[in-house]
């Protein structure tokens, strides 16, 4: 007959395939360690053993995101407290553990011992629908991005093996005319052949602006150039390939960031947000899929440290004052603020104030953003806590 313990805690080492569960009691002596299909009647079945060993379980997990995400929707269905154990926590007390070797069942069990023994984990919840979505939508936007970077750096070093000349006329990642052009003439032999007028004449008709400046540099461009490098056939065609490809994707990224807009304005925090300058729909729609509904932040500091913006101490003996910038933070949240601050401070008025201000202290560029980031941090945070928007609570303990 099996003993019946009080309290016992489960580290899930997660996987996309599978994860590994172990068990620990309150002395940190293993229950059972076992491999769980992600599947949820194995993972319901994970639960229900797990139950049957103790009055109160406590689940910890190394991973929040999509692998994990029908393990931890069981969990909080079926009423389970769960924490988040990171995962740089877990490599670093491996070592403090019997054994050089690292298997799924001992990063387990580190993941069950320490959520035994701490009791400042960071505890999951299921997220509303509409931060979900946002996590979702946002998450396929920088897919996008770094698929349409790929292309351009692919379409640029193209170029330079058919005319370098054209490949430097034009900032193919920033105008749509030159892209449009290269779906139907990408040799210098092709652009002297039309000539400035009918090229822009046929620019016109596919709707670019500037046509005639794009015309004349292109043609100005190829004839630079009189000479066929080896291969210009070949390489012609997969530019044009390229170029379908970019103009593809463009449309693409525009119906996402449409559908993130459209989602984000939902919320109620969407027009305090906005108003705040350099916080558009793109980035304020990041900011509440990043934080979701601030309650895990007990006040404007936690969220600037959670962005990487409050320097931590490295003091030691006399050597005081000693401040740096934290290892560990969202650097998604870090670039939010530091791309908004960015923004408004090209504008008049109080960023731009404010910037000025920490570049005559001394402060370089990159710095006085980073001061202006974090002042914003307290700007938002005052403004959502004065319309009620949220409520701020301490982070919740595990009891002792």
């Amino acid at each position: 007959m099996s003993t019946s313990h009080a309290r016992i805690w489960v580290g899930i080492d997660a996987g996309k395939g599978h994860h590994w569960a172990v068990a620990v009691n309150a002395d940190g002596e293993p229950l059972f360690s076992t491999k769980v299909v992600n599947d949820e009647s194995q993972i319901l079945t994970l639960i229900a053993t797990a139950r049957e060993k103790a009055d109160e379980v406590r689940w910890a997990v190394d991973i929040s995101g999509r692998a994990s995400a029908l393990l931890l929707a069981l969990l909080i269905a079926h009423g389970q407290q769960v924490v988040y154990v990171p995962g740089r926590t877990v490599n670093r007390m491996t070592s403090a553990y019997r054994g050089e070797g690292k298997t799924d069942a001992k990063d387990a069990l580190v993941i069950a011992d320490q959520a035994r023994m701490r009791r400042d984990f960071a505890p999951i919840e299921a997220p509303p629908e509409l931060v979900s979505t946002l996590q979702l939508l946002t998450g396929y936007r920088r897919d996008l991005i770094a698929d349409r970077i790929r292309l351009i750096n692919r379409l640029r070093d193209l170029l330079v093996g058919i005319c370098p000349a054209l490949e430097r006329a034009f900032n193919y990642s920033a105008a749509k005319g030159p892209v449009v052009m290269l779906t139907e003439y990408q040799t210098p032999a092709a652009l002297r052949r039309i000539g400035v007028r009918r090229l822009t004449t046929w620019l016109e008709r596919r709707k670019v602006r500037g046509a005639d400046a794009v015309a004349a540099k292109a043609v100005e461009a190829a004839q630079s150039q009189l000479t066929a490098l080896p291969g210009e056939g070949r390489a012609a065609k997969l530019v044009r390939d390229l170029d379908h490809q970019l103009l593809a994707l463009d449309e693409r990224i525009k119906d996402n960031d449409r559908e993130i807009r459209e989602t984000f304005r939902t919320d109620d925090r969407a027009e305090i947000i906005e108003s705040m300058p350099g916080m558009g729909p793109i980035l304020g729609a990041e900011f509440v899929a990043i934080v979701g509904d601030l309650s895990g932040y007990r006040d404007a500091g936690r969220l600037a440290s959670h962005a990487g913006l409050a320097p931590v101490p490295r003091d030691s003996g006399r050597r005081t004052g000693n401040y740096h910038r934290p290892k560990r933070y969202s650097r998604r949240l870090r670039w939010l603020f530091y791309m908004s601050a960015q923004s408004s401070m090209m504008r008049p008025g109080p960023s731009r104030d404010y910037y000025l201000r920490k570049r005559a202290e001394g402060l370089i560029h990159t710095q006085a953003l980073l001061a202006l980031a974090r002042r914003r941090v307290n700007v938002l945070w005052a403004m959502l806590r004065d319309k009620k928007l949220f409520t701020s609570v301490p982070p919740v303990t595990q009891a002792a």
